[in-house]
């Protein structure tokens, strides 16, 4: 019987993967939570043989979570379930360990066959997301600077709402700007923002 936990802070959803599980032969959910505190708490509890867990979470994220049960548990198999397609918070979901990510567009389609991949040792990506990663591999990261005044770009400040905000001058920020449009192959600042939105870089 393969033992699952799911970690979802939507109790409607976390009903949903339930009922999926449980009316598969040879699977059942053995536990819940709500955040990613949590999550630790049940996964140390069951010792489940996968884990589905959503990306962003109250407390700690799944980011976070994954992190913090791989410590104890080099050998959890964690799927991460999220709305995000993007590539870079895939990235960083398999950097920390994640096993599967699974897009919750594809949750009754793909779910029960991604987690018996998963437990099998087969790690699965959706195709479009794959292909974003290969697409970007040899790119040059944004730097956290570069990402929080991305972030006050998105919002609309000016150059000197930024500088003020993050206390650096007008020319630094220029500069900034500059590498961030040179990395995300952009047109101008509006193109950065849509390029960061759509690969996820805004994502918390």
């Amino acid at each position: 019987m393969l033992r699952i936990l799911t970690v979802d802070d939507h109790p409607l959803l976390r009903a949903g993967i339930s009922s999926v599980i449980n009316a598969q032969p040879g699977m059942e959910v053995v536990a819940e939570a709500a955040d990613g505190e949590q999550a630790i708490v049940e996964f140390r509890k069951h010792l489940p043989d996968v884990t589905v867990m959503d990306l962003r979470l109250p407390r700690k994220s799944g980011i976070e979570a994954i992190v913090a049960i791989r410590q104890d548990y080099p050998k959890a198999r964690i799927i991460i379930l999220t709305t995000y397609a993007g590539d870079v918070q895939a990235l960083k979901a398999f950097k920390a360990g994640a096993s599967g990510y699974l897009l919750k567009n594809m949750l009754r389609a793909e779910l029960v066959d991604t987690i018996r991949s998963v437990h099998a040792g087969i790690r699965r990506v959706p195709a479009e997301i794959a292909a974003m990663m290969a697409e970007h591999a040899g790119d040059e990261a944004l730097s956290p600077r570069e990402v929080e005044v991305l972030r006050h770009v998105s919002a609309g400040h000016s150059n000197k709402v930024i500088a003020s905000d993050l206390d650096l001058s007008e020319h630094t920020i220029k500069g900034h700007l500059k590498n961030i449009l040179s990395k995300l192959g952009a047109n101008d600042r509006t193109h950065a923002v849509m390029i960061a939105l759509n690969r996820g870089f805004l994502d918390s």
